[in-house]
């Protein structure tokens, strides 16, 4: 089987690090609770990994330290590339500095540290990366993309091993007022595809795999937790936030990730969706797996991790490879009234047959549509 080998894992949420966060959904247990971050803006159930909000910085080193040392690797990694990326990023920062320079009206000082890229740049100085640099950006589907563009690199001879993922701490004023605006936040709680769903419940998270080639991997005798066997990206522009009700162009990313796993639509056991407890998102959704793999298991974790953005698609991912590692499906935890016709996996328990393959989705606004398969 060809692919790209997963050989180290590096895991933060709101539930705790990679055993914890898989323990704990295995458990049906919710990091999601009212919390008031910010005095001038209402409580909000929020999935926050400390008692206040992460920093991004931080959240970075400690994904990226998770992922070498799973991996059994240490630094410097002058050829490790890095493919990183965050729809937020230093978004935190950069509305700390607009406050000051309104209080001072003083220009920041190091603004430069707080470009879109600095996770990504962050994560090469941590490791002595000389190799390839990328930082995506694809609003709620980064994390795939990143991965996405990592199994690239590594495919096309460029890069033997990389550092790829998706940072995400995105509990600022500005993100929670803005999906308020937009009516998108949930009052109570996270409910995927549920009947009585509400809206999304923001979460803080990374997941940063370290990525192989097959020759790389088996040279070192490295840990294979499985191997990602293609992708399938494709956007609808159909609105600045809306699916497109037809979900023509997301079917046909999951159309082209089959063809680039050399899969069909029959050997998918289980899709980890994106499941955002939405209106919009889920029906659309829905749709969209009963019409291309109606046979699948599929749950969302969003009902305990939050909605981490960016950082989603990347945890998504992980969690497909610890299903397969583990012969064990997490749940989708705040799922009791389905509102689909779906498989959904309603409660943790060992797989009695073998799973086959997985698909892991994102969709972001503006209309992107990612999907990546995942293979044992």
């Amino acid at each position: 089987m060809g692919g790209v080998v997963v050989s180290g894992i590096g895991l933060v949420t709101a539930l705790g690090n990679t055993t914890q966060t898989w323990e704990r959904l295995l458990a049906g247990q919710s990091a999601i609770a009212p919390h008031q971050p910010f005095l001038d803006l209402a409580p909000r159930p929020l999935a926050l990994i400390g008692p206040n909000p992460a920093d991004l910085a931080e959240l970075t080193q400690q994904a990226v330290a998770a992922a070498l040392q799973d991996a059994g690797l240490s630094t410097p990694q002058p050829d490790c590339g890095i493919v990183i990326g965050s729809s937020r990023s230093q978004q935190q920062r950069l509305e700390n500095q607009a406050r000051q320079f309104l209080q001072t009206q003083q220009p920041p000082e190091f603004w430069l540290d707080s470009l879109p890229h600095t996770p990504a740049l962050l994560a090469a100085r941590q490791v002595g990366s000389q190799g390839p640099l990328l930082a995506p950006m694809a609003a709620c589907a980064t994390g795939l993309w990143a991965i996405a563009q990592a199994m690239v690199l590594i495919e096309s001879g460029q890069c033997d091993r990389i550092l790829a993922g998706a940072v995400e701490a995105p509990i600022t004023p500005l993100t929670l007022a803005g999906f308020a605006k937009m009516g998108a936040l949930a009052t109570t709680g996270c409910y995927p595809f549920d009947q009585k769903r509400e809206g999304l419940v923001l979460g803080e998270g990374a997941a940063v795999l370290l990525l192989e080639s097959p020759e790389a991997a088996t040279a070192r005798g490295a840990r294979s937790y499985g191997r990602l066997l293609g992708w399938g990206f494709t956007a609808d522009g159909h609105h600045v936030s809306a699916p497109d009700p037809e979900g023509k162009e997301a079917a046909i990313a999951i159309s082209q990730c089959l063809q680039r796993s050399g899969l069909t639509a029959a050997d998918i056991g289980y899709i980890h969706a994106h499941g955002t407890s939405t209106q919009l998102n889920d029906a659309n959704e829905a749709g969209l797996i009963q019409h291309c793999c109606p046979q699948a298991q599929v749950s969302s974790t969003k009902g305990a991790t939050g909605h981490t953005l960016g950082a989603s698609g990347a945890i998504g991912v992980v969690l497909c490879l610890l299903a397969l590692t583990h012969k064990q499906l997490p749940p989708t935890t705040g799922l009791s009234q389905p509102a689909f016709d779906l498989n959904f996996v309603r409660a943790s328990s060992p797989l009695t047959e073998p799973l086959g393959a997985a698909l892991c989705l994102s969709f972001g606004f503006g209309g992107q549509n990612g999907v990546v398969a995942i293979g044992g």
